[in-house]
């Protein structure tokens, strides 16, 4: 490993940055710096802009690869190796707004119940039960789950915790899948390391369970779309929709505000409310007087 990778590596484990982070950034810097084949300090943010563009189209980067890339060398350049202010400009990409896919609650059901591996389908319902992100629900430990003040401990994006309410049911429900799998450090472990269940492990049982049932697509990230729909859709206030989710801001927990059905049922269609046409009057037969 290079002097100036190291230091990188160092100042963000300095800041406090996720593994997850710190991997992909390095992962940004290492393809900056291969696409010049220089090191990167002797690169200055206008060959950062020429790199930027060649990710958008040729390397046709979707948008949040684009934005994570840029992040990682604003951090070089502001950070490790600091240069003057040409950094800041460069830009992040806008990415389009999407509505989140949300599924019925007979449909999450179904779902639910056509998944095999008893491990991956304990991790699905905890996810829809506490609208959960994938990670946060591969890295709980039995630790983390409060029984006496029925809450789960999350450790979320940025390494920020937070407290879900625990289900009665889903509580039960660990209890059943804990005395039968048994799991040691990691509450959803993998079969044959003694690490979490791997992500593409789920997400490939998830194709699997709702092809099986004939349902639309259904990701682990659809769970917790439903989740904070169907709070919603039951009354529970946005702001404390928010705090569950972990949002830092409202704005972001208000997309679901756009998806629920609640308010659109109560909508009436102005075409519903005109008055119906006038008859219109039978037109003169040919020849009549």
């Amino acid at each position: 490993m290079t002097p100036i990778r190291q230091r990188f590596i160092e100042d963000l484990q300095l800041r406090n940055r996720s593994v997850r982070t710190v991997q992909a950034y390095v992962l940004h810097l290492r393809n900056f710096a291969r696409y010049f084949n220089k090191s990167p300090d002797l690169l200055d943010p206008e060959q950062a802009r020429q790199y930027l563009v060649h990710l958008l189209q040729e390397k046709k980067a979707s948008w949040p690869q684009y934005n994570q890339a840029v992040s990682a060398l604003r951090f070089f350049y502001q950070v490790t190796s600091p240069r003057d202010q040409g950094v800041v400009r460069l830009p992040y990409g806008k990415r389009p707004k999407r509505l989140p896919i949300v599924r019925s609650p007979e449909q999450v059901a179904q779902f639910l119940d056509a998944v095999r591996q008893p491990v991956i389908r304990m991790l699905l319902r905890t996810l829809y039960a506490a609208g959960l992100r994938l990670r946060e629900g591969l890295f709980l430990e039995p630790a983390h789950i409060d029984s006496q003040r029925m809450v789960l401990r999350i450790l979320g994006k940025g390494q920020k915790e937070r407290l879900v309410p625990l289900s009665p049911v889903l509580l039960e429900e660990l209890r059943a899948y804990w005395r039968q799998v048994r799991p040691q450090r990691w509450l959803f472990p993998s079969l044959d390391t003694p690490q979490p269940i791997n992500a593409g492990t789920v997400q490939k049982a998830c194709r699997q369970a709702y092809r099986r049932a004939g349902l639309p697509r259904f990701t682990p990230h659809t769970l917790r779309h439903c989740y904070a729909t169907h709070l919603l859709e039951a009354g529970t206030d946005t702001r404390i929709i928010q705090a569950l989710l972990g949002h830092q801001r409202v704005e972001t927990t208000s997309m679901y505000t756009h998806v629920s059905l609640t308010g659109f049922r109560q909508v009436v269609s102005p075409l519903d409310v005109l008055p119906p046409p006038k008859p219109k009057p039978n037109p003169p037969k040919p020849g009549a007087d």
